[in-house]
């Protein structure tokens, strides 16, 4: 019998770990060739002109640790290459992240149906197998709140020093990869904290406190030294990428957030489709059922929950309400949904609320498994769009649709500057077709285009839609209503319109 049971856990595992791989690994060169994601083009322009003998990044919106992490293990010094392993290295912190959110659910739940249910919602988690995908720093983030929060509980059960060190090197490498990083050390903090109240020791609270803080200083500056020898150029890209983020410089790519509300905006435009529909409802039970039973008394919890709670109020009040930001709480959503789903005792119940749960993060999957749709949009007007026509398109969508025909005469206009509207009518009766390659334009709050995509769409204009391409993997969610990253990149709508003769 003990056999029998020994070689189900066994199975379970093996097959757990291969799904966790698979949904991180499976086609992560998505795309073919071409890179449509920003910030994982900029991190590779950024290691390509780098040399063995010259680590200067000149790029200071990211810390140098992803930065040299790729550049000494890309095989090839190529660009393609070095996307490749950034996202390569992308998908092994989310697996990494995984794994230590098992060893913390273990502190959190007592029966391993919970701990199993837990590791599964998050192997099907939408945002986190995306995000996996993109070979920028959020799963390193991740990664580095994920095992703040474990080495704090460890630390808070035998209050080893081992652990403070072991969190101080973490932390560095987080400081390390992006300034930001420094909310994700508020796990230990407040474990210093919970410690001091505890066992009235203020030495000990100093002394760990300096520790932490002194090897964390030393751990940034070894993996990210040139924020320290290019501190000028450091601090000007900080106060810029800062600006930005608050608002007090507004960039065309942030229009969308013009007159969004905080936090409202997260719970609407984010995390319905970075957890599922599912999650996102059967969390929000979880939570009612948690505050109701007043488990929030619990340190096990707190220490999860204080965290989570003040990141998002800190980054959820910024002017800036990109999906990525709200990533390192991913996980807190399948948490509060194995919570709710405790609720229940017939076992049938709860294998069906766990089957139901991960059916978005499946349908999501699908994306790996199909041509990148600007590649089919972009067969179609190979095929179907005469030589020598001429094409109103638009500017700003990073990569334009790479089209084989070049003898199309495409303007990918600039609907980001004002100024510009003034020639949009010329522009208009000189073209044969319009494309609107995403809902990057017409979702915006650009007041001088309102007029315009109305007309277009209520074929007012003189045009008329002809061909629609869409990827269909937000399970019962238009994506387009989504933070704009969270589709553009590697999932956009495309359209394409014909004028009427």
């Amino acid at each position: 019998m003990s056999s029998k049971i020994f070689n189900l856990k066994v199975i379970t595992f093996s097959l757990l770990v291969f799904l966790i791989i698979f949904t991180r690994f499976i086609k992560l060169d998505w795309g073919n060739s071409f890179f449509f994601n920003p910030d994982e083009n900029n991190m590779a322009s950024s290691i390509f002109q780098m040399t063995s003998s010259n680590l200067n990044p000149n790029f200071f919106a990211y810390g140098q640790f992803p930065l040299y992490l790729t550049f000494f293990t890309t095989p090839k010094h190529d660009f393609q290459n070095i996307i490749l392993t950034l996202r390569f290295w992308s998908a092994t912190f989310s697996c990494l992240s995984i794994l230590f959110l098992y060893l913390i659910s273990k502190n959190i739940f007592k029966d391993i149906f919970s701990r199993l249910a837990f590791i599964i919602l998050l192997i099907f988690n939408p945002g986190l197998i995306q995000l996996s995908h993109f070979g920028t720093t959020e799963s390193i983030l991740i990664f580095v709140f994920i095992l703040n929060i474990y080495l704090s509980q460890k630390f808070l059960k035998n209050r080893k020093i081992i652990y403070i060190i072991l969190a101080a090197v973490v932390s560095g490498i987080g400081l390390a990869s992006k300034i930001s990083a420094l909310i994700l050390t508020v796990p230990i903090f407040l474990t210093l904290l919970f410690t001091l109240i505890k066992n009235k020791k203020i030495i000990n609270f100093l002394l760990n406190t300096v520790i932490f803080v002194a090897l964390t200083l030393f751990v940034i500056t070894l993996f990210s030294p040139f924020n320290f020898l290019n501190s000028g150029e450091f601090i000007s890209s900080m106060n810029y990428e800062i600006s930005v983020a608050t608002g007090n410089i507004k960039v065309f790519y942030t229009n969308q957030f013009l007159n969004s509300l905080p936090y409202i905006f997260q719970i609407k435009n984010i995390f319905p489709y970075t957890n599922g529909i599912f999650v996102f409802i059967f969390s929000g039970l979880g939570l009612i059922y948690f505050i109701k039973n007043k488990n929030y008394k619990e340190l096990k919890w707190l220490l999860i929950l204080i965290p989570c709670l003040i990141y998002f109020l800190y980054n959820g009040q910024l002017y800036t309400k990109w999906t990525r930001f709200m990533s390192p709480i991913f996980f807190l959503f399948p948490l509060l949904t194995v919570y709710f789903i405790n609720q229940f005792k017939t076992k049938f119940i709860k294998y069906l609320l766990v089957f139901i749960s991960i059916i978005p993060g499946v349908v999501f999957l699908n994306l790996y498994f199909q041509p990148d749709i600007r590649l089919t949009a972009s067969n179609w007007i190979n095929k179907n769009i005469s030589q020598d026509s001429k094409i109103l398109s638009e500017s700003g969508n990073v990569i334009n649709i790479p089209l084989k025909n070049n003898n199309l005469q495409v303007n990918n206009f600039d609907f980001y500057k004002s100024e510009n509207i003034n020639n949009l009518s010329t522009e208009i009766n000189n073209s044969n077709y319009i494309f609107v390659p995403s809902r990057r334009v017409f979702k915006n709050n650009f007041p001088e285009t309102k007029k315009y995509y109305q007309d277009l769409f209520s074929g007012s204009l003189g045009f008329s839609k002809i061909q629609e391409f869409k990827t269909n993997i937000d399970f019962l969610l238009n994506s387009e209503n989504a933070e704009e990253t969270w589709s553009v990149f590697d999932h956009p709508t495309i359209r394409i319109f014909k004028k009427n003769v």
